[in-house]
C-alpha cells in the first residue's frame, strides 16, 4: 500500500477545523462562566428553584404563610 500525501486542501481544511473548534470551545466556556457567576450570586439554594416560575408552597418560608 502506498504511502499518500496530503493536498494542501486538507491542511486549509484542518486549520478551518480547529478554528471552529477553539471558537466552540470558548462558547462553551462563556456559557459555563456566566452559569457559575449567576448560580455564586444567588447564594441560597431555595433562590435558584424560585427561577422556574411556578409558584410551589413548599419552598415559601413559613413566616410569609402565615401573614
Amino acid at each position: 500500500m502506498a504511502i499518500r500525501v496530503e493536498h494542501e486542501m486538507h491542511e486549509r481544511r484542518k486549520g478551518r477545523n480547529y478554528g471552529v473548534g477553539l471558537l466552540l470551545v470558548g462558547f462553551i466556556a462563556i456559557i459555563f462562566g456566566l452559569t457559575v457567576v449567576k448560580v455564586l450570586q444567588l447564594g441560597d439554594a431555595r433562590q435558584f428553584e424560585n427561577f422556574d416560575h411556578v409558584a410551589r408552597p413548599q419552598i415559601i418560608p413559613v413566616d410569609e404563610v402565615a401573614e
